[in-house]
C-alpha cells in the first residue's frame, strides 16, 4: 500500500461525473483508503450531491462548473456512455494535459472512438467494474461493491505503461482485482459471456411465445431447465437494447460464431451421429463444469443469499462458523468476481429454504449487509 501511495503522491483531487450506484461505490471506496484526497462530484440532481456531501463522500453539496472538474488529477465518467461523450466535448477545450480519465462503462468501443477523435488517448484508461446490483443510484451504493470484483482495464498504445500500472495498482488497492484488455478483446469477450446469452435466452423464450398454443400449455409447463436458462430475459429490456448498439459488431460476430455452433449440433443430429453428439455434450459439460462456483444469473435460485464482506483474513470463516453453530448446512459458498448484475460479494446456498431465512437473520442481526432474492 506505500508503494502505490508514493506513486499517487501527486493526486490531490478526484472528480466523478455520476454518483449512481458504481460512481458512488467507488467514491465511497476511494474516501476510506485515501481519506487525504479530495473528492469532488457531479450528478443530474442537487439531492444527490447533497447525500453525498452530508456523508462526508465529496466535498461540494452543489453543482460546480465544468472547468473545477477539467483541472482534477483523476476524473471518473460514471454517466451512460452517450453522456460521457458529451460531457468529454464540453471539457476539451479547458481539460489539463496532467488529467487522468477513466470511465465505467460495460461497452469500451464508443468511449475509445471519441477519446481518440478529441485526441485524448494518451490520457485515458477505460474501466469497466464487474459488479453491480438490480438496485441504482447513490443511496443503493457501498464501500464493499468493488471487493473481489473483477474491474477490467483497457486503453490504447498512446497511455504511458507506468500510469496504466500505476492507476491498476490504484484499482487493486481498493479491493478490486483489475485486467488488462484491449479495447477490442474486452467488447468481444463481454459479448461472448454476457450480451450473446442474453439474446439467446431471449429469443428462446419469444420462440415459446409464438409457439404456445392458445391454452398455454407450454407456459403451464415451463419448469425446470427452461426456466433456469432464461432467468436473465427478466433483466431491463431498455439496457439490453442499449448494450446491444452499443456493441453491435462484437454480438453480430458472436451470432454468427454461434450459428455456426448451433448448425454443429443440427448436423448431428440429421446425421445419426451418437459419437458426435456424444463429443459436443461432453465438451460443453467438461467445460461449464470447469467455471467457478455456480450461479444461476440475476435471478439466483431462492435458497441464496448474498452479502457484502470485507476482504480480510478470517472474514468468510466467520460467516461459516455463525452458521454452523447454529446448525445451518451450507450447500454452496464463495467468492463472486463477475456480478454485473447480482448485489453482494460473497454467495451462500443452504439446502433447505428455513436454513435460509434463518441465516438471514443471524446475518443482519451480526451487522452484515446482505441481500436475499427470490
Amino acid at each position: 500500500m506505500e508503494d502505490i501511495r508514493e506513486k499517487m503522491k501527486d493526486w490531490k483531487k478526484i472528480g466523478f461525473i455520476g454518483l449512481g450506484l458504481i460512481g458512488g461505490s467507488i467514491a465511497k471506496a476511494i474516501r476510506l483508503e485515501y481519506p487525504e484526497i479530495e473528492l469532488i462530484g457531479h450528478a443530474s440532481r442537487r439531492s444527490t450531491l447533497e447525500k453525498a456531501a452530508a456523508e462526508d463522500v465529496i466535498s461540494n453539496s452543489d453543482f460546480l462548473p465544468l472547468e473545477e472538474f477539467a483541472h482534477c488529477d483523476v476524473l471518473f465518467l460514471c454517466s451512460p456512455v452517450h453522456v460521457n461523450c458529451d460531457y468529454l466535448e464540453k471539457m476539451k477545450p479547458f481539460l489539463s494535459d496532467k488529467i487522468l480519465i477513466t470511465d465505467v462503462g460495460s461497452v469500451k468501443g464508443d468511449i475509445h472512438e471519441k477519446i481518440r477523435e478529441l485526441g485524448l488517448s494518451a490520457q485515458f484508461i477505460g474501466g469497466h467494474p464487474m459488479a453491480g446490483s438490480e438496485a441504482i443510484g447513490f443511496e443503493n451504493s457501498s464501500r464493499l461493491l468493488l471487493q473481489n470484483a473483477f474491474y477490467i482495464l483497457t486503453h490504447d498504445p498512446a497511455m504511458n505503461t507506468e500510469e496504466l500500472n500505476t492507476f491498476s495498482e490504484f484499482i487493486h488497492s481498493l479491493g478490486a482485482i483489475p485486467i488488462q484488455l484491449t479495447p477490442e478483446r474486452h467488447d468481444f469477450a463481454t459479448a461472448a459471456i454476457s450480451h450473446l446469452p442474453h439474446l439467446i435466452s431471449a429469443s428462446l423464450v419469444d420462440l415459446v411465445r409464438k409457439e404456445d398454443t392458445k391454452d398455454s400449455i407450454l407456459k403451464t409447463i415451463a419448469a425446470g431447465g427452461f426456466r433456469d436458462i432464461t432467468r436473465i430475459s427478466s433483466s431491463s429490456p431498455v439496457m439490453w437494447q442499449n448494450i446491444c448498439l452499443a456493441n453491435k459488431d462484437e454480438i453480430l460476430k458472436l451470432l454468427d460464431l454461434y450459428e455456426e455452433s448451433l448448425d454443429d449440433f443440427r448436423k448431428a443430429i440429421i446425421a445419426n451421429d451418437s459419437e458426435g453428439l456424444i463429443r459436443l455434450f461432453s465438451n460443453a459439460k467438461e467445460y461449464r463444469d470447469s467455471l467457478a462456483i455456480t450461479d444461476r444469473g440475476i435471478l439466483p435460485a431462492s435458497n441464496v443469499i448474498y452479502l457484502f464482506i470485507e476482504d480480510k483474513v478470517g472474514g468468510i470463516a466467520a460467516v461459516a462458523k455463525l452458521l454452523a453453530d447454529h446448525n445451518i448446512n451450507i450447500q454452496n459458498i464463495g467468492i463472486i468476481h463477475n456480478r454485473e448484475f447480482e448485489d453482494g460479494v460473497l454467495r451462500i446456498e443452504t439446502y433447505r429454504s428455513d436454513d435460509r431465512d434463518k441465516a438471514t437473520e443471524l446475518l443482519k442481526e451480526a451487522g452484515y449487509q446482505i441481500r436475499k432474492k427470490k
